[in-house]
């Protein structure tokens, strides 16, 4: 070893630039690994890439490979002016995998809530939900529940258990597959239009509401009116005991006919030049009518609120309407960019409480993080 201050201050400049010759290199050979993202060609789809539409490639590349690192994620498209122009499948997903959406269903029970509305089969979304369940009226011990309006229920007001933060009534729901008689004994916990609290219950009721409405399950009427209209394929949808598809859940779709029915909202309803959501229905369902849910934010999103069946929030410099279910399945509507971001995940049965948010999280974390990187058109 060298006595010799001028040496030793040499070598470790010299040792120091290897250093960050090494990490550079790293770094660069990072950014510059080959992530093959580019969508298969099918007919069902035009494909484009992201340079041509304008994202810049390294985002893209870093988003999914961040993506390839989650051991319960699906699938991730993204759509970018009408294009697919990403698209790739981890773990158990594939192009032809129908994924349980979990609560991402809800939007579609609310667009059939529109289009019922349009064709005539509810008078307004001032009917009152126990115009429906006439079975069960001389059993309601609170005569607010009489006053519950279809419009509240779409805008989870109804005055019904936030079943996730009160304890039992999670536990009570998912363990009985006859949802419907829980009107009765699930107490409410605020007056009708007053408060926001996520009701899967009330999700279900609104469901059932429509299928009565319309003397058709919402399987036929999800077919008949919104997939048929956009050359999708109707997937699967379960089922409680009476028939009733579940208004709050388990709708299963391939992840392409998942971001069919967001570019259908993308673009106010409409598919090919024709209307096949009401233009006002989808400017009703995007709106807020709830603002600051789950307080500062959540997972990396901001300023969350609610619609009809739909959430909103903002990320970086961009507001987005985004269909969420349990595990981290989303379609996110990001309008300034005209984009729409899909992810099928594992819906997590069995996890409950941290470990399953923990899973759940990280997806919807990377989402958020890769639209707030995204600069302003």
């Amino acid at each position: 070893m060298s006595n010799n201050p001028s040496q030793a201050r040499a070598k470790v400049h010299l040792l120091l630039v290897l250093v960050i010759s090494l990490f550079s290199a790293s770094c660069q050979s990072e950014k510059s690994t080959p992530v093959d993202y580019l969508p298969a060609f099918r007919d069902d789809w035009p494909v484009s890439s992201p340079a041509d539409q304008g994202l810049d490639p390294d985002l893209v590349a870093k988003f999914y490979r961040n993506a390839a690192e989650l051991d319960t994620l699906y699938s991730l498209l993204i759509v970018k002016d009408g294009q697919l122009i990403a698209e790739k499948y981890f773990n158990r997903g594939s192009i032809d995998t129908r994924a349980d959406l979990a609560s991402v269903t809800k939007s579609f029970t609310s667009a059939l809530m529109g289009i019922a509305l349009q064709e005539c089969y509810l008078d307004g979304l001032d009917q009152k939900m126990m115009d429906f369940f006439p079975e069960y009226t001389d059993q309601l011990d609170d005569p607010r529940k009489a006053e519950i309006t279809l419009d509240q229920m779409l805008q989870m007001r109804s005055g019904y258990p936030w079943e996730e933060f009160t304890y039992p009534y999670l536990q009570e729901l998912f363990s009985s597959p006859d949802w419907q008689p829980h009107l009765v004994d699930f107490p409410l916990t605020s007056d009708p239009g007053t408060e926001f609290g996520y009701s899967n219950l009330t999700a279900h009721l609104a469901g059932v509401v429509v299928a009565k409405a319309c003397a058709s399950s919402l399987a036929v009427l999800a077919d008949d009116y919104i997939f048929d209209p956009i050359d999708g394929e109707m997937g699967t949808w379960q089922y409680d005991p009476e028939g009733f598809n579940y208004g709050s859940g388990s709708l299963a779709l391939t992840a392409r006919n998942a971001a069919r029915f967001g570019l259908l909202y993308l673009n106010d309803g409409v598919y090919k030049g024709r209307q096949v959501i009401p233009r006002a229905w989808v400017d009703a369902s995007l709106a807020r009518y709830s603002t600051g849910i789950y307080g500062d934010g959540l997972a990396g999103l901001r300023d969350l609120g609610y619609g009809y069946f739909w959430w909103s929030a903002t990320a970086g410099k961009h507001e987005f309407n985004y269909a969420w279910g349990h595990g981290g399945n989303l379609i996110v509507l990001v309008h300034d960019l005209d984009l729409v971001i899909v992810t099928t995940a594992d819906t997590l049965p069995g996890l409950s409480g941290a470990e399953s948010w923990e899973k759940e999280g990280a997806i919807i974390d990377m989402v958020g993080k890769f639209i707030k990187s995204l600069p302003k058109e």
